[in-house]
């Protein structure tokens, strides 16, 4: 086993199980927080803990003072989720970063905290600290397109756009067993109507989804006919023109929208060049979750990720979420060819 496969397998023991249980802030994401700056002190790394608490571990360069290049991710989880979600980023990194030494640039393993709950270490980073001239996320997939494509290896040219609501369906409460079916007015099959429509119109849009992942049923008696019925509504796509046809062939409100995040310039170019140097090939896809790297690239940070291909069917936030050794292991290479790349660059990145 390597020692990237081990320090993933310590910091998916915290915890106790079943998978991986280190929340936000929690004294268990503390104590991987912990874990992890003692390995980047053992690599020759820098560490600082900011005043956020996101981890940041640095090789400085040999031009210390031209922009920095980060790569990293998080290290919380949701509960029971999986080994590689988060820690394969600030680990790989941390593998890449030891692979090559010193370097032009300084080069950093960042490991921002509370990723699950909406990037708040990121966000944090972008209001209160300085910011890499550079940043390049790996991460496990999280879903099945590398896996059916028979591919190792994505890069992700952006984050999709999203937007959520919730629709409300009236009927009429009745007495399940003396109103007939030809007289019914049940809000639940009103609803159910609705929600496959939702899912239609999701599948005739190339790249959207859409999830009704909450549903109100009033009065909710087992004996009683719904009268009222109150669903969410989440709804993405990869790009602006896609978003807003889903959001107007849904009728939801996109006053709330959150704009889809695209990736580009030399972060990208440098994780093309290198997959193509490795005879690979380019898969280029987006993500449908959001990241770390995404509130970095709005924030006016160049931006990339490489996604891993995921295995038993893409499943993620779950103990059966999988990568192959052989998959992480050539991401892990190809991230430190992108890095090496990036802090050669004599220009701005």
């Amino acid at each position: 086993m390597s020692r990237l496969e081990e320090r993933l397998d310590a910091i998916y023991a915290i915890g106790g199980g079943p998978g991986a249980n280190r929340i936000g802030y929690s004294p268990e994401e503390d104590e991987a927080h912990r874990l992890v700056a003692g390995w980047m002190r053992d690599g020759g790394l820098e560490v600082e803990a900011d005043s956020d608490g996101n981890l940041i571990g640095r090789l400085t360069g040999t031009d210390p003072a031209s922009p920095e290049v980060w790569s990293g991710s998080h290290l919380d989880s949701v509960p029971q989720g999986g080994r590689y979600d988060g820690p394969l980023g600030v680990l790989g990194a941390l593998a890449a970063i030891e692979s090559l030494g010193r370097r032009r640039r300084t080069l950093a393993v960042v490991a921002f905290r509370e990723e699950e709950r909406g990037c708040v270490g990121s966000r944090a980073r972008v209001r209160n600290g300085s910011l890499p001239g550079a940043y390049v996320e790996l991460h496990h997939e999280q879903g099945p397109r590398l896996a059916n494509a028979g591919c190792p290896l994505a890069v992700v040219t952006g984050i999709v756009g999203y937007v959520r609501g919730e629709r409300v369906v009236e009927g009429a409460a009745g007495h399940a067993g003396t109103t007939p079916m030809d007289v019914r007015d049940d809000a639940l099959v009103r609803a159910a109507a609705e929600i496959l429509r939702i899912r239609d119109v999701a599948e005739s849009i190339d790249g959207a989804v859409a999830t009704v992942g909450q549903v109100d049923v009033d009065p909710g008696g087992s004996n009683v006919i719904p009268g009222r019925v109150r669903f969410s509504i989440d709804a993405r796509a990869p790009d602006a023109g896609r978003l807003e046809r889903l959001i107007a062939e849904l009728g939801i409100d996109g006053a709330g929208a959150v704009a889809p995040t695209g990736f580009a310039g030399a972060p990208v170019d440098a994780l093309r060049e290198a997959i193509a140097a490795r005879g690979l090939p380019l898969v280029e896809l987006h993500s449908g979750a959001g990241h770390d790297a995404g509130v970095l690239a709005k924030a006016g940070v160049p931006s990339a990720m490489l996604f891993v291909r995921a295995l038993n069917g893409g499943v993620s936030h779950s103990p059966d979420e999988l990568s192959s050794p052989e998959d992480v292991a050539l991401a892990v290479d190809v991230l430190a060819d992108a890095l090496a790349r990036l802090s050669a660059h004599v220009s701005d990145l």
